[in-house]
């Protein structure tokens, strides 16, 4: 499989961190999206930024900026179809996408998702170890196949919401991630979390 494009989903609404743009959040002298960019710019051909609103506040990352089709702020999986949507204008077969507030992701996602990839699951999600479910999934970085984007505009206008209502249909494969020594899926949701954050950054350092 060649490589996909990439296409960070920075369309909610940060209620948790009191309205805003998260992804504009500064960490150590960079913003949340800076770090993102850099993480996963290195593994994808192309990079593009789901965001709603006026895109001009995101001028300094020269990325095309992709709004929502569906309206109504309905989750991540508009974020997707407009990536998939991005996708097909480039003529490219995939996409992967990752969370605008999640700065420590892996070096190799996109190559272990692809690596999970088969005929009877071929839309990947990153997963990680949970010692009360066995497996925790993480439905905003996953790999996602262009040939699906009618089918899931049709699923967003019927109403569903939920990633995993709409990935189940067509069989998922996980590519599963230690949480050693650290969750790389951690994500800034609140105040808190950016103070988390900091204290991994400095932890890294030492």
């Amino acid at each position: 499989m060649s490589a996909p494009l990439g296409v960070i989903l920075a369309g909610g609404q940060a209620r948790r961190m009191g309205g805003g743009d998260k992804a504009l959040l500064m960490l150590e002298g960079q913003t949340l999206l800076a770090r993102v960019v850099a993480r996963l710019a290195t593994q994808v051909d192309k990079l593009a930024l789901n965001a709603n609103g006026d895109p001009a506040r995101f001028q300094g990352y020269d990325l095309p900026v992709l709004a929502d089709s569906v309206g109504g702020f309905v989750g991540p999986l508009a974020g997707v179809l407009a990536g998939l949507d991005w996708a097909a204008s480039q003529g490219a077969t995939h996409i992967v996408t990752a969370a605008a507030d999640t700065p420590f992701f892996p070096d190799d996602l996109v190559e272990r998702l692809q690596n999970a990839v088969t005929d009877g699951a071929p839309i990947a999600m990153a997963a990680t170890p949970d010692p009360k479910r066995g497996m925790s999934r993480h439905p905003t970085f996953g790999l996602w196949p262009v040939a699906l984007r009618d089918d899931l505009r049709r699923a967003l206008n019927n109403g569903t919401r939920k990633v995993i209502d709409w990935t189940d249909r067509h069989g998922v494969a996980h590519a599963e991630f230690p949480v050693v020594p650290y969750d790389p899926f951690f994500n800034v949701n609140t105040p808190q979390d950016m103070l988390d954050a900091i204290e991994l950054l400095e932890r890294a350092k030492s």
